[in-house]
C-alpha cells in the first residue's frame, strides 16, 4: 500500500490505465483515393458539347417512340422490341408507352399463344415473362404445350437455343405452385451448360453464359445495359436506332452519375473517417455504386446521395458494434441513437460522437432541405425509427458476443434480417423520392410485409455462406451457417444447400409480392425489388465483394462509373 501514497504538496502521479482490448478486422483501405474528385471538373466531364447530345438524345427517343406505335409490327416483333428496350437499360424513358402495350398484350396473351399450340417458344417464353415483370400474373400453364405425351418437354426444343434461354430467364420468374417451371429450370439449364460449352463462337454464348451466372431477372440495371451494349451489334435481329440511343444515354447518365459521386466523395473526404474511425470500412465508392442498383435514373439525384450517405454511416456503425466498442461503450452509443438528440452527444465515448454527429446532421439537412421545397417530410420518421431498430438488432448481436451464447437458426434469424440493414434501408430510399412515397406506403414498410422479410432473407443468407468462414477467424457471434449445422447436426456441405433453397423460395416470394394487386405503388416496390438484386451481386461468387472490393467489384465500378461506352 506504502507505493501508493503519494504527497498532497503536488499533483497525484497519473496512473497509467490499462489499454482495451479491442477487436481487428483488417479491412483493406479504399482502394479509389482521390479518383473520383477529378469529376467536380466540369472540364473533365466536357459538358461543352452536353447541349448537342442532348438534342441527339431526343431524336433518338422520338424514333424509338414511332416503333412502339407503328401499326406494320406484329406482336411478336413488339415483345422482342420491348425486351431490348429493357436490356439496353432505356425503358425508363418510354415508361407509359411500355405499360400500355404490354396491358394490351397481357389482354390477349391467352387468345395469342395459348391457342397455336405451333408458336414459337421464345416468344411465348418472351412475352411471359415480360408480363410478369410488369406484374401480370400468367398462368406458366402455358408451358404444357412443349411436353410430350410422357409428360417431358420435348427434346427437339433443345435446337432452339433462343427459345431455351427465353425459357430458363422465364424460370425465374416463379412463383410457388409453378412446379412446371421449376421442370424447366432443370431441363433448361443442364442444356444450355452443355451448349455454353460446344459453341464458343456463337454470339449467344455471352447471353447463355451471363444467364446461367447470373440470370436477368437477378441483374442489376446498369450492368445488365453496360453488357447488352456490348454485344447487341454482334446480333442480326439488332436495331441501329437502339444501340445509338443506348450509347448516348449510358454516356449522359454516367456522367450525371460522376458528379454525383464527386460530391459524396468530397463530403467523405472532408469528414476524414478513415483517420479518425480507421478500425472501419472505408467503401464510400462502393456504397454509391451499391445504391445505384436501386435507382440510377437522374430524376433520383437527391434521394441517391442521401441514401449513400445514410448506406455509408451504417456501414461506420455496424463496424463500430462488430469490430471496436466495448460492451460498454455499445450500451451508450445504442441508448443514444434511441434518443436522438444532439444535446446527449457529449455523454458518449470521444470516438463514437463523431459518426452520432453526422448521422444526425445527414438526416436533419435531408429533412430541412425537403420543408424547403415543400415536399413531403412523414417518411423521415418511419427511417429513423428503422435505423433504431437496426442499431438494437447489432447490440443483441454484440451482446451474444460478448457470452459466447449460440442461438437457434429461428432465433439468429429474427435478429440477424433487421442487422442485415435491408429492411431500414428500403424504408429509407423512399424518403426523397417525392410524393409517390405517401404516409400509407411507409405504414405498410413498417409492418415487415413479406417482400421486405424475404429480401432480408436473401441478404443475410448469402451474406452469411460468403463471409461465415473469414468472420470465424476473429470473436464473432455465430453464422446462419453455424447455427444451422449446430441445430440440425449436419456439415457445412448440407447446411449450405439448406439454406440455398431458404434464398430460393425468398425469390419466389419476391416474385408473388410484385404481382399486381400490390399494396404500394409500382416504383416503390421496383426499389425494394432492386435492392434484392444489387444485393445478390455483392454477396454473389463466393465472397463480400463490398468488404473486398478490390477486384470483381473493382471493374465493376469502372465500367459503369468511369469508362465511356465508344460511340
Amino acid at each position: 500500500m506504502a507505493a501508493l501514497v503519494h504527497s498532497t504538496s503536488g499533483p497525484p502521479p497519473k496512473v497509467a490505465m490499462p489499454e482495451i482490448a479491442r477487436k481487428s478486422a483488417s479491412y483493406h483501405p479504399s482502394i479509389w483515393g482521390d479518383r473520383f474528385l477529378a469529376y467536380s471538373n466540369p472540364a473533365v466531364l466536357k459538358t461543352d458539347v452536353d447541349h448537342k447530345e442532348e438534342v441527339h438524345l431526343q431524336l433518338l427517343k422520338e424514333e424509338v417512340k414511332k416503333m412502339l406505335v407503328a401499326k406494320d409490327k406484329t406482336q411478336d416483333e413488339l415483345i422482342s422490341l420491348i425486351d431490348d428496350i429493357q436490356r439496353l437499360g432505356l425503358s425508363y424513358h418510354f415508361e407509359a408507352e411500355l405499360e400500355t402495350l404490354l396491358q394490351h398484350i397481357k389482354d390477349s396473351f391467352r387468345e395469342y399463344y395459348g391457342s397455336k399450340t405451333d408458336h414459337d417458344l421464345r416468344d411465348v417464353a418472351l412475352c411471359f415473362r415480360l408480363l410478369r415483370q410488369q406484374g401480370h400474373f400468367i398462368s406458366s400453364d402455358v408451358f404444357y404445350k412443349f411436353k410430350d405425351n410422357k409428360g417431358k418437354f420435348k427434346e427437339n426444343m433443345v435446337k432452339d437455343v433462343r427459345g431455351m434461354l427465353s425459357l430458363l430467364e422465364a424460370t425465374h420468374l416463379r412463383v410457388n405452385g409453378d412446379d412446371i417451371l421449376e421442370e424447366a429450370l432443370e431441363f433448361t439449364t443442364s442444356h444450355l451448360h452443355l451448349y455454353k460449352n460446344s459453341n464458343m463462337n456463337d454470339p449467344l454464348v455471352e447471353l447463355v453464359d451471363r444467364e446461367l451466372r447470373c440470370p436477368l431477372r437477378m441483374g442489376v440495371n446498369r450492368l445488365v445495359a453496360r453488357h447488352y451494349i456490348s454485344i447487341y451489334h454482334k446480333f442480326d435481329w439488332h436495331n441501329q436506332v437502339l444501340l445509338d440511343l443506348a450509347k448516348c444515354d449510358f454516356n449522359r447518365v454516367q456522367k450525371v452519375h460522376q458528379m454525383e459521386l464527386a460530391h459524396i466523395t468530397r463530403w467523405w473526404k472532408d469528414l476524414d473517417f478513415a483517420n479518425k474511425l480507421p478500425f472501419a470500412r472505408d467503401r464510400i465508392v462502393e456504397c454509391y455504386f451499391w445504391i445505384l442498383g436501386l435507382y440510377f435514373e437522374p430524376q433520383y439525384a437527391k434521394a441517391r446521395i442521401f441514401l449513400t450517405q445514410v448506406i455509408s454511416l451504417t456501414s461506420i456503425v455496424d463496424d463500430t458494434y462488430d469490430v471496436y466498442g466495448t460492451a460498454e461503450e455499445l450500451q451508450q452509443f445504442t441508448d443514444a441513437i434511441q434518443k436522438w438528440d444532439i444535446s446527449i452527444l457529449d455523454q458518449l465515448p470521444e470516438y463514437m460522437r463523431f459518426p452520432y454527429q453526422v448521422l444526425l446532421d445527414v438526416f436533419a439537412k435531408a429533412e430541412e432541405d425537403m420543408v424547403k421545397e415543400a415536399g413531403p417530410t412523414h417518411g423521415f420518421d418511419y427511417a429513423k425509427d428503422a435505423f433504431k431498430r437496426l442499431t438494437r438488432s447489432y447490440h443483441q448481436e454484440s451482446k451474444w458476443c460478448q457470452v459466447s451464447y449460440f442461438p437457434t437458426f429461428e432465433e439468429y434469424m429474427s435478429v440477424a434480417c433487421v442487422s442485415d440493414g435491408m429492411k431500414m434501408l428500403s424504408i429509407t430510399s423512399f424518403v426523397l423520392m417525392g410524393n409517390v412515397a405517401t404516409k400509407e406506403a411507409f405504414e405498410w414498410m413498417s409492418k415487415d410485409p413479406l417482400i421486405l422479410r424475404a429480401m432480408s432473407v436473401i441478404g443475410r443468407l448469402k451474406n452469411d455462406i460468403v463471409g461465415h468462414e473469414n468472420e470465424r477467424k476473429r470473436p464473432h457471434i455465430p453464422s446462419a451457417v453455424e447455427c444451422f449445422m449446430e441445430q440440425y447436426d449436419v456439415p457445412k456441405e448440407i447446411a449450405y444447400d439448406a439454406l440455398k433453397k431458404h434464398i430460393t423460395n425468398a425469390w419466389k416470394d419476391i416474385n408473388q409480392e410484385c404481382l399486381h394487386p400490390i399494396a404500394i405503388p409500382a416504383p416503390l416496390i421496383e426499389k425494394v425489388f432492386n435492392f434484392s438484386c444489387v444485393t445478390n451481386l455483392i454477396y454473389d461468387e463466393g465472397f463480400d465483394a463490398y468488404t473486398i472490393s478490390s477486384s470483381r467489384t473493382k471493374e465493376k465500378i469502372t465500367s459503369l462509373l468511369i469508362d465511356p461506352i465508344p460511340v
